[in-house]
């Protein structure tokens, strides 16, 4: 995912967003490496290594004309319990084996290389003693976000605050079941000094609510995927409609938004859309 840290509005967010998209798309056809449109609006490419996704992304945010690390980042959703099977982490396509640990330390690696500002569900969302520890080795640096690993429920922030794992939540209305319950999720994640992201959802529909709650929660960061989906753009048209109307007293969280997971400004900060 791409995260526009300097942009100054939403407006510009969005713009720098679509730029790089359509640079990847470019530079991924070019090299026959682009095979279609994926789940959420993203691209479906055939990469033969995992790693190949972020060397992608840091050349398409260059042809984009924009500076990785500093105008735009790289936020990562691995979503680790969807190949984890018999107590292993299975990377299909490189033929790899890995248990909790050989995984931490590959995205640890990353986040040295590459311009790398969050990180979504890194381990399996049974995996407390692995989310606690990839926490403590890059929490200071990125953004540790859980949504497999809370699904948006506050007893779980609360819980997973005091054991020291993760440091920001994702928001899903639907994956708590009631507008009451992820406000809960919200609020004990303010409390706990968490980050926040209001995220949609695969399987969407155009319906738009989510962007309304992420404006009127105060929710700095929002997560709704790509641009070549309709129920996708219904929702970046949306918040770009609200910026608009608000006019003058529009807030963009800009390069701010991750300071409040406890990342230090100057190291990896920005809003994330």
């Amino acid at each position: 995912m791409v995260t526009p840290l300097g942009a100054s509005s939403f407006a510009e967010a969005l713009v720098w967003s679509a730029e790089v998209y359509h640079a990847a798309g470019r530079r991924m056809a070019d090299l026959g490496l682009l095979r279609g449109v994926a789940d959420e609006g993203g691209y479906w490419p055939a990469f033969s290594t995992n790693e190949a996704a972020l060397e992608m992304l840091v050349r398409a945010i260059e042809d984009a004309g924009f500076t990785p690390g500093d105008e735009v980042g790289i936020s990562l959703d691995i979503a680790a319990s969807e190949f984890f099977a018999d107590g292993h982490y299975h990377l299909k396509v490189e033929n790899r084996i890995l248990d909790s640990d050989g995984l931490q330390e590959m995205i640890a690696d990353w986040i040295e290389r590459y311009p790398i500002v969050s990180v979504e569900d890194p381990v399996a969302e049974h995996d407390h003693a692995g989310m606690k520890k990839f926490t403590n080795t890059v929490g200071k640096s990125v953004q540790v976000v859980g949504d497999d690993y809370l699904v948006t429920n506050a007893d779980r922030v609360t819980a997973a605050a005091q054991r020291g794992a993760c440091n920001a939540v994702l928001i899903k209305p639907n994956q708590a079941g009631t507008l009451s319950e992820a406000k809960a999720a919200l609020g004990a994640a303010r409390r706990m000094g968490f980050g926040a992201i209001c995220s949609a959802r695969s399987g969407e529909t155009e319906d738009v609510t989510v962007v309304h709650l992420a404006v009127g929660w105060g929710v700095p960061q929002l997560k709704v995927g790509s641009f070549s989906r309709s129920e996708r753009m219904a929702k970046w048209n949306e918040c770009l409609r609200i910026e608009e109307a608000l006019g003058a007293s529009a807030r963009f969280a800009g390069a701010g938004a991750l300071a409040a997971s406890g990342i230090r400004a100057d190291e990896r900060s920005g809003g994330m859309v």
